[in-house]
């Protein structure tokens, strides 16, 4: 089965989107599988993180700031910004697909575990992520 969800991003960081998949997972009271989402895009990326504190989220964003800096002179992509390459470097080394176990309704995320769409732009967005969910 197959979802689109299409999620509004007004700024880089991290956004939680836990709630957003979880309905999707809800509505599914009597099934258990395997739900797998997929980011169609190439200047953000999906993880999941420490959902409790949101000094990690913060600690995560400054040191991923601080590898991929914007405004390299190396950079040759820059038709877009200076946000742009350095976006592209950033979803390169995180993920766009995770996949999370499901069953009775609720996803199965460990009790500090969260979902989020890492924006890697600073411009608003909107975001499209594929959820497709393997039913037994």
């Amino acid at each position: 089965m197959l979802i689109n969800i299409e999620v509004q991003i007004s700024n880089q960081g991290l956004h939680p989107i836990t709630e957003k998949i979880s309905a999707e997972i809800s509505k599914r009271p009597t099934s258990e599988g395997l739900c797998t989402l997929f980011l169609q895009h190439t200047s953000a990326s999906l993880l999941i993180q420490e959902n409790y504190d949101d000094s990690a989220r913060r600690d995560l964003e400054n040191w991923l700031n601080r590898l991929v800096p914007e405004d390299d002179s190396i950079y040759t992509h820059t038709l877009e910004g200076p946000d742009d390459m350095p976006a592209h470097i950033k979803a390169m080394l995180t993920a766009t697909q995770i996949s999370i176990p499901f069953a009775s309704g609720r996803l199965l995320l460990g009790t500090w575990q969260g979902i989020y769409l890492w924006e890697h732009r600073y411009s608003i967005t909107n975001r499209n992520i594929i959820m497709h969910l393997s039913i037994d």
